[in-house]
């Protein structure tokens, strides 16, 4: 049954995609992808499980710490973004494109899914291997996962009262207190905790190390390509975000500048 595990799961998620984008056709709004995202993460993790018969404590673990975060990211996208327009990325490219539709499939839906399929396997590479004792380096990335977890869901919990305040009275319209204080995207910093962790508890398992491009890739794209540098550039122009910027950490956290 698990011979061909990674076949299945490719053809799994270029399906879930396909869905997806079916989906976002229908509504005009490539956005749902970033729903799709986060619960990709949580089906493959459990087919997988499904498929290899392994129900050791690692393997339970892992997809149980899979599903806790995938769950949470795609409800809280949902909540925040699924009754609103589509997203000004997503807006843009429409405009853009030649071959919308075409384009759209391979570049957003496929690319997420490959991308998708290279990040999750170190938690397939866990649920695939025969179960050995609890480590120490277990504890440490559980321990790194829960942290990440944790200020990824303060973060999104402090940003999200704070537009809600702001659209009513503030006339602030950045949040610069709480763990935004520290880094001005503490959420992607969490999420990159994520993966560390996970990639962690990966090495406890032969070979496991060799799947650190799983952990550099999701740091890549954060720091370089989908997450820090759209939101800093679409802020470029803002003069309150640059007044926060000139004294606030991009990405990891520390003490802002006097």
């Amino acid at each position: 049954m698990t011979d061909h595990i990674y076949e299945q799961l490719l053809i799994f998620l270029f399906v879930y995609f396909s869905i997806i984008f079916l989906i976002a056709v229908l509504r005009h709004n490539n956005s749902l992808v970033d729903i799709a995202w986060g619960f990709g993460f949580v089906l493959v993790s459990n087919f997988a499980l499904y498929l290899t018969t392994n129900y050791y404590f690692r393997s339970i673990l892992i997809v149980f710490l899979v599903s806790l975060w995938g769950v949470r990211l795609s409800y809280h996208l949902w909540q925040r973004n699924f009754a609103q327009p589509e997203d000004f990325r997503y807006a843009k490219w429409r405009k853009k494109w030649r071959y919308f539709y075409l384009r759209s499939f391979l570049q957003i839906f496929m690319l997420q899914g490959i991308l998708l399929f290279i990040i999750v396997l170190p938690v397939i590479r866990i649920i695939s291997k025969p179960a050995t004792g609890f480590k120490i380096i277990d504890l440490c990335g559980l321990s790194v996962f829960l942290f990440g977890l944790g200020l990824e869901i303060v973060a999104d919990v402090q940003l999200h009262k704070f537009k809600q305040k702001s659209s009513n009275s503030s006339s602030e319209k950045i949040l610069k207190s709480g763990v935004w204080k520290y880094s001005r995207h503490p959420n992607y910093f969490g999420e990159m905790l994520v993966w560390w962790g996970i990639f962690l508890i990966n090495t406890a398992v032969p070979g496991g190390w060799k799947f650190i491009f799983s952990p550099l890739l999701i740091s890549y794209l954060l720091l370089f390509v989908s997450g820090v540098p759209l939101l800093e550039k679409r802020y470029a122009v803002d003069q309150e975000y640059q007044e926060y910027a000139a004294k606030t950490n991009k990405f990891f956290p520390w003490f802002p500048d006097k």
